[in-house]
């Protein structure tokens, strides 16, 4: 192929690829707060990947707003209605199980600040490493966890699961311990793996039912605007 071709096709690539871009919807049609990603080196997302790993975020934390979390239900409307969330404390499988977890996260720490993250991987599952403080709502305590967040995205570009895998055991006890509607972690500790998994299983299906998640845009942007305002944001 001549070389002014082999240009021309490439220029048009890239004006196609443009295009999508500029059609795709923005951070702000899904009230995504993170919009600034960070790759590591030779990492290079999508505009599609860096709004579901800037939604994640929000829900996760902020960290340069002190909010308690930030969900949504557009940042929700990114993932698969069957999706599941994993962490050590629970395992939610489902709209409604996944859903309370996000929501219900303000109700337990305050605030949830992102200190830093890395994308250390495109691919799927999209990987990054993420260090968050919480603090433990009503008990003037922090505790900051690094841990590896793994985005497995689905065939329809929503997310199907999310794992946060954390790396600090200890935090793992303190934090379950006033998280966990059935008491500690260390309660389940004789139990084995079968225990801690059932005890996740537990936490998921309980959350539930003392968390109210939004039924509709007008109560979430009152709930949204209740969370700002208890901020201060």
């Amino acid at each position: 192929m001549p070389t002014d071709t082999r240009a021309a096709t490439a220029t048009a690539k890239v004006n196609r690829r443009g295009r999508t871009e500029a059609a795709s919807p923005s951070f702000e049609s899904y009230l995504i707060k993170n919009t600034n990603i960070n790759e590591a080196p030779g990492v290079e997302l999508s505009l599609r990947q860096k709004l579901i790993v800037g939604s994640v975020l929000d829900t996760l934390g902020n960290r340069e707003q002190l909010f308690e979390g930030h969900p949504t239900l557009k940042h929700l409307s990114l993932w698969s209605r069957d999706a599941t969330f994993a962490d050590p404390l629970t395992i939610a499988t489902g709209y409604h199980q996944f859903a309370a977890q996000w929501y219900g996260l303000p109700a337990v720490f305050n605030p949830i600040r992102i200190q830093d993250h890395s994308v250390t991987s495109a691919g799927n599952p999209i990987e990054l490493q993420l260090t968050n403080t919480y603090g433990l709502k009503g008990l003037n305590k922090e505790q900051t966890i690094n841990s590896t967040v793994r985005i497995y995205i689905g065939r329809d570009q929503r997310i199907e699961r999310v794992e946060d895998r954390w790396n600090a055991r200890q935090a793992f006890r303190c934090l379950s311990y006033h998280f966990a509607p059935y008491g500690s972690w260390c309660d389940h500790q004789s139990a084995g793996a079968g225990g801690r998994i059932a005890f996740r299983k537990l936490n998921a299906v309980t959350v539930p039912r003392l968390i109210t998640v939004p039924g509709n845009e007008e109560e979430d942007m009152r709930l949204k605007a209740d969370r700002e305002k208890s901020t201060g944001s």
